[in-house]
């Protein structure tokens, strides 16, 4: 893992030329270890196309990944895109990122969006973590959220959590959008110190 995101550090600067990545992240908890996560940042469909081919041509870039190649398991992508009622918030200072991944029952955002976006607010008006952004997948595992949060450290997400649970206005905002929920899966992520998202 070390090696790697030297491998990664080193030469992030070949494939940032290309686009724009949002973080760069190592899973610290509740996921698999020795593992990666990045959002890069496009346009549309057509950007990313044009994005791969420069990148596919690009050898400078090219040679660099592949010292890496022998120490990736495996990897996996996604598309997602931010829901309409949510943007990208940059934290003013570094912390620790938790990224929650909820699974919900078939029917996209029509069916659950408004409860959901209650839910998550409720947190987030209330001060218990600053929200990062919102996003829904188009193409991965359907009918999936992903909520980047940030938080000053572990202990002081734990806090705010614990205090979340006992406050009345954010149980009865869940407990109605966990009708929609299939499961969830929250992992603490670290950033790395190439990652625009500290």
């Amino acid at each position: 893992m070390n090696e790697f995101l030297e491998n990664v550090k080193k030469n992030i600067h070949l494939r940032t030329a290309h686009s724009e990545l949002v973080g760069y992240w190592s899973v610290e908890f509740g996921g698999q270890m020795n593992k990666v996560f990045h959002i890069w940042k496009y346009d549309n469909f057509a950007h990313r196309t044009e994005v791969r081919k420069a990148v596919a041509k690009d050898k400078e870039w090219q040679q660099s990944v592949v010292p890496n190649l022998a120490l990736i398991d495996e990897q996996e992508t996604e598309i997602t895109y931010l829901v309409p009622w949510s943007k990208l918030e940059k934290p003013a200072k570094e912390g620790v990122y938790e990224l929650v991944i909820f699974q919900m029952k078939p029917g996209g955002p029509a069916l659950w969006g408004d409860a959901f976006k209650r839910a998550i607010n409720a947190h987030v008006d209330l001060g218990y973590s600053k929200l990062v952004g919102v996003f829904h997948t188009e193409y991965g595992a359907l009918n999936r959220v992903h909520v980047l949060w940030w938080n000053e450290s572990a202990d002081s997400r734990a806090a705010g959590r614990h205090q979340s649970h006992e406050d009345p206005r954010v149980v009865a905002a869940v407990r109605e959008s966990v009708n929609y929920l299939v499961s969830q899966q929250n992992t603490l992520l670290i950033p790395t110190s190439f990652s625009p998202l500290k």
